[in-house]
């Protein structure tokens, strides 16, 4: 079976304990740690954070994925549409460069917005634009606009990136 990165949950502010534990059962595991300056009272220190809160990521395999729900810490796998999320290895190496060349990194979700334009990155409509009239909870209805017919489809959210300049 092939190593896939999954992201879990883990109690708050275990983050490092939980990818030490996971290290020594011989589990790779990736948490992104956020280079800060904090302020005391009597200095400023450089600090080391999780990127993302309570979330690590994890290099396994299914037959491993009990071993580490056994994790202390770990409460669950992110899940996606009722399977565990898995994380693209390029999507990892580019957090990995990132955090290795910029210090006091923000983490800010990116959020679609009613007339909006799009493109959409996966499924049958890859590669098409298009404009955001409704939002639902996962579901977002684009208007597609080509070869002289307006197209209107209902597409999940993770399918589309917005390509508005600000």
């Amino acid at each position: 079976m092939s190593h896939k990165w999954h992201v879990i949950y883990t109690r708050p502010r275990w983050e490092k304990k939980v990818h030490n534990l996971l290290m020594q059962k011989g589990i790779e595991s990736y948490c992104p740690l956020n280079k800060v300056h904090r302020r005391w009272s009597d200095r400023i220190k450089l600090v080391e954070e999780p990127l993302f809160k309570s979330y690590v990521f994890i290099h396994v395999d299914e037959a491993a994925r009990t071993d580490v729900r056994m994790t202390e810490g770990v409460i669950n796998f992110v899940y996606w549409d009722g399977k565990p999320a898995i994380v693209k290895d390029k999507e990892i190496q580019a957090i990995r460069k990132f955090l290795g060349e910029y210090e006091n990194v923000e983490l800010v979700k990116v959020d679609l917005k009613l007339n909006e334009k799009v493109l959409i990155t996966r499924g049958p409509l890859m590669d098409q634009q298009g404009k955001i009239l409704e939002l639902k909870h996962k579901i977002v209805k684009v208007l597609i606009e080509s070869l002289g017919y307006v197209l209107v489809a209902y597409i999940d959210r993770s399918k589309l990136v917005s390509i508005e300049t600000n």
